[in-house]
């Protein structure tokens, strides 16, 4: 009879802390964002120069990946900002842009099924994406309507200022992330211009992965 008892108390330690592993054991954490942002204003026009061009005030707006948000431009030689805008050129926080470890290529294809950074990747540094390789531009300029268009399969990969990884898919150049008729005025097409409207993918724990 004792033997039964100690062989049941036994067992029932054994139960318990299997239980206590179970519960103990941590929920994978999800290290993926996946975000749209609206509306990110890139030197927005405030005139038109002799020449008939254009102009804003010629300054960068930077954003950060890691905190989704727009950084102040005090910030503009600090590592808290990854990609800056002004209007169609795109820089990333690296080489003589920035302090950062930021670089970026252009990647053909869709969004989603970019599933991780390729080997063999190049990022590069200090140029506009736009300029990246011919035919790689992610918009196209239909000067006859004077309009932005984003080329479709045409994904940023960025390795961020602190070295980590995101995905970006540039979807409209105007606010409110409609692109004006073609027949629309030509002061709606200068007003609206340069404000992005793009989605991403970060991923935070350092790793070239972007699938949850």
């Amino acid at each position: 009879m004792k033997t039964v008892k100690l062989f049941a108390s036994a067992f029932m330690m054994i139960v318990v802390m299997i239980s206590c592993t179970k519960e103990n054991t941590p929920e994978p954490v999800n290290t993926l964002v996946d975000k749209l942002v609206q509306d990110v204003p890139a030197d927005p026009i405030i005139g038109i120069g002799t020449d008939g061009r254009p102009f804003g005030y010629n300054k960068f707006t930077f954003f950060s990946f890691e905190t989704n948000s727009v950084v102040p431009n005090s910030d503009s030689a600090t590592t808290k900002w990854d990609i800056a805008f002004r209007g169609s050129t795109i820089i990333t926080n690296g080489g003589t842009s920035g302090p950062g470890n930021g670089g970026a290529f252009v990647f053909q294809g869709i969004f989603d099924d970019l599933k991780s950074v390729p080997a063999d990747s190049t990022f590069k540094q200090d140029q506009s994406l736009a300029a990246t390789a011919v035919g790689r531009s992610w918009y196209v300029y239909d000067a006859p309507n004077n309009l932005f268009v984003p080329t479709p399969g045409r994904i940023l990969t960025i390795r961020t200022a602190s070295g980590k990884y995101a995905k970006m898919e540039i979807l409209n150049y105007y606010k409110g992330g409609v692109t004006p008729a073609v027949t629309a005025p030509s002061d709606e097409k200068i007003q609206k211009q340069r404000y992005y409207t793009f989605r991403f993918a970060f991923q935070s724990d350092g790793t070239k992965i972007f699938t949850k």
